[in-house]
């Protein structure tokens, strides 16, 4: 039995390991686009590689994974963060749980986890092949023919007779190989160019967007801050239900942070659909409502009346924060608490829970890329991850319609999918190998 996987990341190595484990005599081949594999986990968590997340404090699965609760809900039943603590510590690699609840290993080093998988897949005998992109997947007489894109050389403007050029083409050619069972683990892909290799096999295909990204603010006054960092913020979009909470940080090209990451996974597809434009709403103090910070300024102006109120703050706000907002809420700096005016306390109450600034674009999350979209969840077995309509073919991690936001809940999902595959197959072809 041949077995290919098309991609080369941390479901599909994973998933190459768990085959030629419990089914050491089938041929097993990965086919990376890339010239390396691993290349993401090389560079995820900054390049410590935030491994998991212990998902303390997630109330809703919802709260990690925007789209896709109900299969990772089924899939962290069978392989969770807590079997997934155990299988790298088994394997040499110990781990650390941070007070955010993200797990690391000790070294830090994402390198770590890349040695470990490539090591694992030479000695098992996975073969991995790099620059190896796929031109189209189609199934022929029972068996998946996988085409690859060969670029034309420099100067040329044609190929061989019998070749694919990198446009992809799918008639029969010498680039082609058969394969009884695929495994697709290519990732997610911010067009839908990048998953056009699925054409004919007529899957449902949900349009891919980016996620995780922060918001490019064109406020002068608030990018002033930039390096300002606020713990405890609520933030959200508004005339929508999408909200998140979190750190927020101030950069020189609007806002960053936990809070603005969710955010974004949260409200992907809305902001997509609005050219990234839209009105993001800050609560600086959290969860506190207006009332609250109603009671907080009476408190103010009662012990502090006399004092000065750009001296009186917050104390969870930097003092340059406050000084945006007070000026914001047309407070002079020489105002005492005792002599604000109705107006002057309502706005800042105001400002303090409500404040708006204007998204006008994305940018992405340093060298990290998240996508929203890919093969719908309708098209497979959710407990299996096997396409309904396609016998022997297998879709996990991000090419599916499944994300999360950042904190090691996207690699959660590649482990937890890769072994869910990998068993699958081996339940359904391990009599294959069994002793007569």
């Amino acid at each position: 039995m041949d077995i290919a996987i098309i991609g080369a990341g941390a479901a599909g190595c994973f998933c190459a390991v768990a085959l030629k484990r419990s089914l050491p005599a089938a041929g097993v081949v990965v086919l990376e686009a890339g010239p390396r594999p691993l290349a993401k986990v090389a560079i995820t968590g900054g390049g410590r590689c935030n491994l998991t997340n212990s998902f303390e404090g997630i109330s809703r699965l919802a709260e990690a994974y925007p789209r896709g609760e109900n299969l990772m809900k089924r899939a962290l039943s069978v392989f969770g963060w807590k079997q997934t603590w155990e299988w790298f510590e088994r394997e040499g690699v110990p781990l650390v749980l941070q007070e955010d609840n993200c797990v690391f290993p000790k070294s830090q080093d994402a390198m770590q986890i890349v040695r470990l998988l490539e090591g694992l897949c030479r000695s098992l005998g996975v073969e991995i092949r790099t620059g190896w992109k796929v031109a189209s997947v189609c199934r022929e007489n029972g068996k998946y023919r996988i085409s690859r894109e060969i670029p034309l050389p420099k100067g040329e403007t044609s190929l061989p007779k019998g070749q694919i050029p990198a446009s992809g083409a799918s008639e029969p050619n010498d680039n082609a190989e058969s394969f009884d069972i695929v495994v697709v683990t290519s990732g997610g892909s911010p067009k839908m160019q990048g998953i056009s290799f699925l054409e004919p096999l007529g899957l449902k295909i949900e349009p891919p967007v980016p996620s995780l990204f922060t918001f490019n603010i064109n406020d002068k006054s608030l990018r002033s801050l930039m390096g300002c960092v606020v713990e405890n913020t609520v933030c959200r979009l508004s005339g929508t239900k999408f909200r998140a909470q979190g750190a927020l940080l101030v950069t020189d090209w609007g806002v960053s942070g936990p809070a603005v990451l969710k955010l974004s996974s949260y409200g992907a597809r809305y902001l997509a659909e609005r050219d990234y434009k839209a009105e993001l709403l800050i609560n600086w103090l959290g969860s506190a409502s207006e009332s609250e910070v109603e009671d907080m300024i009476e408190t103010f102006i009662n012990v502090y009346g006399q004092k000065l109120v750009a001296n009186v703050r917050p104390p969870q706000l930097t003092s340059r924060l406050w000084k945006h907002l007070t000026g914001k809420a047309a407070i002079g700096e020489d105002t005492r608490w005792a002599a604000l005016s109705s107006k002057q306390r309502n706005r800042l109450v105001r400002l303090l829970t409500c404040d708006p600034y204007p998204i006008e674009g994305k940018s992405r999350f340093r060298e990290e890329f998240v996508t929203c979209g890919g093969v719908s969840l309708s098209e497979i077995n959710l407990s299996t991850l096997e396409a309904r309509r396609h016998p022997g073919l297998y879709f996990a991690g991000e090419v599916l319609d499944v994300d999360a936001i950042t904190g090691g809940f996207n690699l959660q999902a590649a482990w937890s999918m890769g072994h869910i595959a990998a068993q699958s197959i081996f339940d359904k072809n391990s009599y294959l190998y069994q002793d007569s």
